[in-house]
């Protein structure tokens, strides 16, 4: 496993699908809450939400989906930062069942900092979140991705 742990959580009985393993959308739910964690840690908390009226959008979500996940499965999520700018924080998350090396599912996220109101904008970071990005990618930046990163998806004709 890879990047720092952000969230763990069992799976749910009515999260299964037809075939009997997680259906897709509780995929993104988990990157979703996960994402929450991530906020928490960087600062970007309920009472900083609620005190500047910023907070994080989600502006691209790649899923990578590579085993099955049963009801039986814990799912521990990684983070690795793996850019950011004055506004934007671009990051890779893997989902790993308990007990499994490789990553059941991965996910590259781009989010982008927004003061909401009647007319969302792009804000910059403020300084201590900027810091604390800064800090957590030095840390967990670095770190071995569970596969490679996004790529464009498309038919490839077989001849």
């Amino acid at each position: 496993m890879s990047g720092a742990a952000l969230y763990r959580t069992p799976i749910h009985g009515d999260w299964i699908d037809y075939n009997g393993h997680l259906r897709d959308a509780y995929y993104g739910l988990i990157v979703s809450l996960a994402t929450d964690e991530l906020m928490d840690r960087l600062g970007i908390d309920a009472s900083y939400r609620q005190s500047s009226g910023n907070t994080l959008y989600t502006l691209e979500l790649h899923m990578h989906f590579l085993r099955e996940v049963k009801q039986s499965d814990i799912v521990q999520v990684t983070v690795r930062i793996l850019g950011s700018d004055t506004k934007r924080i671009h990051a890779a998350l893997d989902l790993n069942c308990e007990g499994r090396s490789e990553p059941a599912a991965t996910a590259e996220i781009m989010l982008l900092h927004v003061h909401q109101g009647d007319a969302p904008a792009a804000q910059p970071f403020p300084a201590p979140i900027a810091a604390a990005l800064a800090k957590f990618a030095l840390t967990h930046g670095a770190l071995a991705p569970g596969i490679p990163g996004s790529r464009r998806m498309e038919l490839r004709s077989r001849s």
